[in-house]
């Protein structure tokens, strides 16, 4: 615990620096013990970027993004992290949970910093661009592109009942980036979004996501509106 704190304290020294330099200047640092989930600084910009691969291109979904071996079957993308790690790197870029969906005794929707999820994409030329994540789903009832940023929920933190003295994260059980509401969700959209499998909201636009097994960057960013 000692050295992890020293860790965070150099590393928020660091990005005090870093926020000084020109936003030419772009850096890039691993948030926890193992490569896939890092924090971009350029300047005063701060961004989290997630290592994650395309796993679904047709169908109805309940997620843009979940964690690796747990809802791949209804995710267009999965990545291989601890989503711990992501909520640190959200914190570190300046966001601030709010709290998960509530569904009783009212709905109460998701809160939390306005965040924009972003794909960056490499091209077989070499060249990268970014696309907004919403243009890859599809509302089923409208036909339109999803018109909604997520907000940065913060999931939960609960006993492990199997572990006394262990945490548990529950986006680690998938809820990463969701489109339908989960009051386990690090980042949902604000606005009622069903997760009943017979009136799922929002299905993946085929035409605009690339073939399976594609390598991409999912980039978040805390909106300052």
């Amino acid at each position: 615990m000692k050295t992890n704190m020293i860790l965070s304290l150099s590393l928020l020294l660091a990005l005090l620096a870093w926020s000084q330099e020109p936003a030419a200047q772009v850096r890039k640092v691993q948030v926890g013990d193992k490569p896939g989930v890092w924090l971009e600084v350029a300047g005063p910009t701060r961004r989290v970027l997630i290592e994650a691969e395309v796993v679904k291109r047709e169908g109805e979904l309940e997620e843009f993004l979940c964690r690796s071996r747990t809802k791949e079957h209804e995710s267009i993308l999965k990545a291989d992290i601890d989503a711990r790690d992501a909520h640190k790197a959200l914190l570190l870029a300046g966001a601030e949970s709010g709290a998960p969906v509530q569904f009783a005794p009212v709905y109460k929707p998701a809160s939390g910093s306005k965040v924009k999820v972003s794909v960056r994409l490499t091209g077989e030329d070499g060249k990268v661009s970014e696309i907004p994540g919403k243009s890859w789903v599809r509302n089923r009832k409208t036909g339109k592109e999803l018109d909604s940023d997520w907000v940065f929920a913060g999931s939960k933190i609960l006993d492990d009942m199997n572990m006394p003295g262990r945490k548990v994260y529950l986006a680690n059980d998938g809820d990463v980036i969701c489109l339908s509401n989960f009051d386990t969700a690090m980042l949902d959209i604000p606005v009622a979004s069903s997760k009943d499998n017979a009136n799922l909201d929002f299905q993946a636009w085929t035409e605009r996501i690339p073939k399976l097994g594609t390598k991409v960057v999912v980039v978040l960013e805390v909106s300052r509106k």
